[in-house]
């Protein structure tokens, strides 16, 4: 039996991934007519062969490292549309740790299998869709003893006893039953939970501890930064502009060298509504970044019970109204998870994107720089360079280094090399003649300020990885169907329709994170290989050595240097017909061999990834099951899931 609908995630899929870039950048010029036309003749698998090697500094290492890194036998790849499961290779243990509805808070009500619980319920359990998440040590116990914190990026149907609720009303509105929005703005957001590994070995949660807490849509954060009290920040329920309720769509995440959580806001759009078309038009925070225009809120309607969620414009209101409420989302969260009295800050310095992570670099002299994709076709790559270098040690001087710098977006050039364009106002493209008044419009609306430069648009780019030692960066490009057509073809993004996605990588030039110029290669096309008939065409065919995979998704290297590789494909496709059901994989940077390594159940995701700092015990994600998963008996309500993966021996996982 089947609880979930996949059409939900199809059509929230179709919105999320759309392409709203208006820029028509020229992607690398008349490269991309020639490049298209190589692939057409030679087939993507050939592309590798034509793309300059930039690990000739690594041909000892290779030597070296080749079969030692990845010590595990790859699993099958899981076809059936009954799977139901999680597969892990032999020697290795996958046991379900936290799922959506558990208790958080003590005194939380237990989880019920007919989704009866209140949304009082709700804001002392688990949200629901897990996704990226971060092991934080204690110092005393640092592989025995942590805080998890855990995202909830959105809620599924199963969230509510008979599915989501709507009733239409005029104008294309909706109405929404208050007891569901209650409960689905409390499944949004993050849990912090402790973890300890117990004196048998098993990894447990502690129910009681004085540090778990629930963020949700509703708890209040300061707004830090540039753009604290700023006018396009003030609504008519915060006049002042210092005080938002709640984060929205958190999917990946990073955490600082200071031991701070920094959540990312998403695809925040899907949560608003602008009914005033010309008003939409005309006002880029609202445009650009796709706010629903017309007619209710896409999925959630909201604003029926929650008025801050309609950002249409009331000129009789103070503020207009809620029309500035999108422009309060979109930006990174920092949390301080050891301290449950910590307001969680909003980082305005940082820019508002779509963003997907919050990758954190830093190199030995204290250059530190944070890498983000923004997950939508056509969009970007950036960085934030702190104005000031990090010092180990001093937090007074680093708890707010993220308020000042300078946000960049990357261009990746045909020759392999790359630069990064300053998100500055002044520079050409970024001035009031361009729609820029002052830089705090060039932060609002970075995703235009991206266009006006030149950024390289790119195909979905999500999970940003850092190698641990060399200080390379990787990008996952999840996919675009629309390449070829709303988007040309460049070298960074060769395939036309490309449904099944890529990983780039690049070296800042020092490996210096401060450095405003790189050099990039890919490092794997996913999809598939070709037949012996020829019947797979060339914008599906991969690069992979190893075992297949489609759109790559999460991504991080645990302390080793492993890089682990987790997708978000869809299962229904004819493309994926071999490759079966989501996973995540591990491949060796050095010699990019690709090894299958889990497998989850069927209609899931596979994301989010953490290790305790020997890399013993790892969590990883499984979101919205298809099926039952946990719970394994076909009837039960899925539940998005923490697993947690240990060796039997107790030994490195991967190793």
């Amino acid at each position: 039996m089947s609880w979930q609908n996949p059409e939900f995630h199809r059509q929230l899929e179709v919105v999320d991934d759309r392409s709203i870039n208006p820029t028509g950048n020229p992607q690398l010029g008349n490269i991309a007519l020639s490049r298209r036309t190589l692939l057409k003749g030679l087939g993507a698998a050939s592309l590798a062969t034509l793309l300059p090697s930039l690990l000739s500094a690594c041909s000892a290492e290779k030597a070296s490292l080749k079969n030692k890194l990845i010590g595990f036998q790859s699993v099958a790849a899981q076809t059936s549309s009954t799977f139901d499961s999680v597969v892990v290779p032999a020697g290795y243990r996958a046991t379900p740790f936290f799922s959506w509805g558990d208790a958080v808070l003590p005194g939380a009500p237990s989880w019920r299998a007919d989704a009866s619980n209140s949304w009082e319920d709700q804001l002392m359990q688990a949200g629901d869709n897990n996704d990226g998440m971060h092991y934080f040590p204690f110092a005393e116990q640092p592989n025995d003893r942590g805080l998890l914190v855990v995202n909830h990026e959105y809620v599924n149907p199963t969230l509510h006893p008979d599915g989501m609720q709507f009733t239409a009303g005029p104008d294309n509105s909706r109405s929404r039953p208050p007891e569901q929005v209650y409960k689905e703005i409390a499944a949004h957001g993050l849990s912090i939970i402790e973890i300890r590994r117990a004196a048998s070995g098993q990894w447990q949660r502690v129910t009681d501890s004085p540090f778990n807490r629930r963020i949700t849509a509703a708890t209040p954060m300061a707004v830090s930064g540039p753009l604290a009290g700023h006018p396009a920040m003030r609504t008519e329920s915060d006049p002042n502009g210092l005080e938002i309720l709640g984060t929205l769509n958190n999917c990946s995440m990073g955490a600082t060298p200071w031991q701070t959580y920094l959540a990312c806001e998403e695809n925040f759009h899907n949560y608003f509504v602008n009914r005033d078309a010309a008003d939409y038009h005309a006002r880029p925070t609202h445009k650009r970044y796709g706010i629903g225009l017309g007619g209710s809120s896409r999925y959630y309607a909201w604003e029926a019970v929650e008025p801050r969620f309609n950002a249409t414009p009331d000129a009789n209101r103070l503020y207009q109204g809620h029309v500035n409420e999108p422009n309060r989302f979109g930006w990174v969260v920092e949390v301080n998870p050891f301290d449950p009295t910590h307001k969680p800050r909003k980082r305005t310095a940082m820019g508002r994107l779509g963003r997907e992570c919050a990758t954190c670099v830093i190199d030995d002299n204290g250059h530190m720089a944070v890498y983000s994709g923004d997950d939508a076709r056509g969009e970007y790559v950036y960085k934030f360079v702190p104005q000031q270098p990090y010092q180990a040690g001093n937090n007074s001087h680093n708890r707010d280094l993220l308020d000042a710098g300078t946000l960049y977006a990357a261009q990746f050039d045909t020759d392999g090399r790359g630069r990064w364009l300053p998100l500055r106002w002044g520079e050409p493209g970024l001035t009031p003649d361009n729609g820029f008044a002052d830089q705090y419009a060039v932060l609002l609306n970075a995703r235009g300020a991206a266009d006006a430069v030149g950024a390289t648009p790119m195909d979905r780019p999500e999970w940003v990885a850092s190698h641990p030692t060399t200080r390379e960066m990787y990008v996952s490009l999840t996919n675009n169907t629309e390449r070829g057509k709303a988007d040309p073809v460049d070298a960074a993004n060769p395939r036309e329709e490309n449904v099944h996605g890529q990983i780039l990588r690049w070296r800042e030039d020092g490996a210096d994170p401060w450095a405003t110029e790189f050099e990039w290669d890919l490092f794997a096309l996913a999809g598939e290989r070709q037949k012996v008939d020829g019947s797979i065409p060339p914008h599906r065919l991969g690069t992979i050595n190893g075992d297949l995979f489609s759109s790559p998704d999460g991504m991080a290297f645990d302390p080793d240097g492993r890089l682990w590789i987790l997708t978000d494909a869809d299962e229904e496709a004819p493309y994926t017909a071999d490759i079966g059901c989501n996973q995540m994989l591990c491949a060796d940077p050095v010699s990019r061999e690709v090894r299958r390594f889990l497998v989850g159940p069927r209609g899931a995701e596979i994301t989010g990834i953490t290790w305790t700092p020997d890399a013993r015990a790892m969590w990883v994600n499984v979101q919205h099951p298809g099926i039952s998963y946990p719970a394994s008996d076909g009837k039960t309500r899925p539940r998005s899931t923490t697993v947690l993966i240990t060796r039997e021996d107790g030994g490195v996982i991967g190793s």
